[in-house]
């Protein structure tokens, strides 16, 4: 009783969990609802959804609710320990979840209910949780033999191991690398701001002048800042092969980790009846086979490539004016991006980033939030933490009723994972407490808990954090993501939330909140300079419009090369002749890529959204999604962007709905037609 992962409590006890307690906690909740399925299917003869799935859905909720924080603090406080006790439960968890997916009696119970009068009088989220749980007992290999069962779980096992690796090694390359400079000529160009974070990290690190590192906010500022060549080649370089076998330390060399991850998905897709993984990745997805992705994304490169080779002359034909560059490469095109910005537009990020401090962009993202769907989110500051620079936060409706919460976690640091994601803390369910009398039986709600997190430069001495537009784009991104998790009104965790929804669908809510980063309107609520809280001022913010799709062409194609590498990646798979990781990415490049990367890239070798990530043949989600919320962002400009009304009618027929209903029927629910690709072409200021 005195493990804190055992503990009741609404929300997790960072502050009291050690790496001794999830063993122990783990074998405990799995051995409870090992337990509670045995005695569900002993105890019953008709099956329901009362005391069959509530009960066993409470059961799993509690090793959710035990596992989440362990995993959240894997990510973003790695350390030996946490890491040696998180990769001993990955094949307990792992174990479970296939013994249940291979279960023959619960199948079977399912199946009845399923099959049952009763089935037609469960509200439709519950009749779509059951018809997910029976497809996902499909793809769980419950129609095969034992042997093969066998090697069902024994893939999965090692698929959730290597991944776990995979990320591992990420971390571990990332974090090994760094430069201590002495002589602040080897600098010149950086901004203040970067300059700033650099000396705090020598300081933090105890060395004298400046450290750069493979953390993505001092690896960017170099890599568009620094006007040393040498070093921008030389961090490139360090950044571009981490973990791969051209790093410093062969130990976290990814090479082998992603032939066995492709090898053990294809013979898993195989297995389980289909030809290659990509097919079976659709299989829970809006798209209905390989050819419809494929067609989507080769069809959408067509349309860019032609401004994507424009984009690309011009900025080569821009450094040669500039500087007498005839051979730009890779670690020159941020550099000479920004200085050809600068000279078409007048326009400077570094400037930018001055009128977007986070004290005023986070309070203007909850004002942005408030117009379209009348909540009110107020800081909490008395909370269980696990790190002193992150905060917590409730969101309430107009009508007073607590929503959701959410942890928020902005900078970069050491030990944390990189990147940008919305995690589920706590899922929203409906709970029955038994007063003895059934007909008094009283009804509760478990509010929904998100993790927030970003990598942003953090605040150097007295300067508040300051993003760049980018950033805050990626801020309203996830909150877009929170925003579907939070709001839920589904009370079954099967599909509330996040869950349930077609992974090619569930970056609509995170993709539509980027538009508002656009819009005057907006912008004055979350944007003032954070010296002098000035407004943004109306040049900057035409300057700002007129650069918006400052090459799109060419970020189009770049993101239509990682949707086909990894699309292909899968359905290409072949034993006979492995991974061809850089082989099938050569062949991707040639087809819709502009700018060549050098030789030594390893691009794939710290591709986690797709080895360690939920992506993996599923990457091209990205463009798929932005086609639906372009195509909804456009309602809400042909009828105001703070239209209450068209927010009412997102947050009724998206936001709420989480999974229990098809992602396209819900799209139609308010888009009122199936979705057009002419927004997402118009928004990138892509003439078709």
């Amino acid at each position: 009783m005195n493990n804190p992962l055992l503990q009741y409590s609404t929300l997790p006890l960072f502050s009291q969990i050690k790496p001794e307690h999830v063993v122990p906690a783990v074998d405990t909740l799995l051995e409870n609802a090992r337990a509670t399925v045995q005695a569900c299917l002993q105890n019953n003869q008709i099956y329901t959804w009362e005391n069959l799935i509530a009960p066993i859905e409470e059961a799993e909720d509690r090793l959710n609710k035990a596992w989440s924080p362990v995993s959240h603090l894997n990510a973003v406080c790695n350390n030996e320990a946490l890491r040696e006790v998180y990769n001993a439960c990955l094949p307990k968890l792992n174990d479970y979840a296939t013994e249940m997916g291979q279960h023959q009696a619960l199948f079977a119970a399912y199946q009845a209910i399923a099959n049952s009068d009763n089935f037609a009088h469960l509200e439709k989220a519950q009749q779509k949780s059951i018809q997910n749980a029976l497809r996902d007992f499909k793809l769980s290999g419950i129609d095969l033999p034992p042997a093969q069962q066998q090697r069902y779980k024994e893939i999965s096992q090692e698929l959730s191991r290597l991944s776990s690796q995979y990320g591992e090694n990420v971390l571990d390359a990332t974090n090994a690398w760094s430069k201590q400079i002495t002589d602040i000529t080897e600098l010149k160009g950086l901004p203040e701001s970067a300059l700033q974070q650099a000396k705090q990290a020598a300081q933090l690190a105890d060395k004298d002048g400046w450290l750069i590192s493979l953390q993505f906010p001092s690896y960017i500022a170099v890599l568009t800042y620094a006007d040393n060549r040498d070093l921008r080649a030389e961090h490139y370089q360090a950044f571009a092969t981490r973990a791969s076998e051209l790093g410093s330390n062969p130990a976290w060399d990814n090479t082998p980790v992603m032939e066995q991850i492709l090898a053990l998905r294809h013979e898993e897709a195989q297995l389980l009846g289909f030809e290659n993984y990509a097919q079976l990745s659709l299989a829970t997805k809006m798209a209905n086979k390989p050819a419809d992705v494929i067609t989507f994304l080769e069809d959408l490169a067509q349309k860019s490539l032609p401004q994507a080779r424009q984009d690309l002359a011009d900025l080569r034909a821009f450094a040669q004016q500039y500087d007498g560059l005839n051979d730009l490469q890779a670690w020159d095109a941020s550099y000479y991006s920004e200085k050809m910005r600068q000279h078409r537009y007048d326009l400077s990020q570094e400037e930018v980033k001055s009128y977007f401090p986070i004290t005023r962009v986070l309070p203007g993202l909850f004002a942005v939030v408030n117009k379209l769907y009348g909540l009110e989110i107020s800081e909490i500051t008395a909370f269980d933490s696990y790190h002193s620079e992150v905060r917590f936060f409730e969101i309430q409706d107009a009508h007073g009723i607590v929503r959701g919460q959410f942890y928020l976690d902005l900078y970069a640091r050491a030990q944390k994972r990189g990147g940008a994601w919305m995690d589920d803390c706590v899922g929203r369910k409906k709970i029955v407490q038994p007063t003895g009398d059934a007909a008094l039986s009283k009804t509760e709600i478990q509010i929904p808990v998100a993790y927030l997190v970003c990598n942003f430069t953090p605040p150097a001495g007295e300067t508040p954090a300051l993003l760049t537009h980018d950033e805050v784009e990626t801020l309203f991104h996830e909150f877009g993501h929170g925003l579907q998790h939070l709001l839920t009104q589904v009370d079954y965790l099967g599909v509330s939330g996040i869950n349930g929804v077609e992974w090619d669908a569930v970056e609509l809510p995170s993709q539509i909140m980027e538009n508002w980063c656009w819009e005057k309107q907006a912008l004055a609520l979350l944007s003032g300079h954070y010296q002098t809280d000035e407004p943004l001022p109306d040049d900057l913010f035409n300057k700002m419009q007129a650069a918006k799709n400052f090459q799109a062409g060419m970020i189009m194609v770049r993101q239509l090369e990682f949707s086909l590498f990894d699309f292909t990646l899968h359905q290409a798979f072949d034993p006979a002749q492995g991974g061809r990781v850089y082989e099938i990415l050569a062949q991707i490049r040639q087809q819709v890529a502009v700018m060549l990367p050098p030789e030594f890239n390893r691009f794939a070798h710290s591709f986690s959204h797709i080895f360690a990530g939920g992506y993996a043949a599923g990457y091209y989600s990205y463009k798929w999604a932005e086609v639906l919320s372009s195509d909804a962002y456009s309602l809400f400009e042909e009828n105001g962007i703070f239209d209450r009304t068209t927010g009412e009618a997102f947050l009724t027929h998206i936001l709420e709905q989480g999974g229990s209903s098809e992602a396209m029927e819900l799209f139609k629910n308010f888009r009122g037609r199936e979705p057009e690709i002419t927004a997402l072409l118009r928004h990138n200021g892509i003439v078709a």
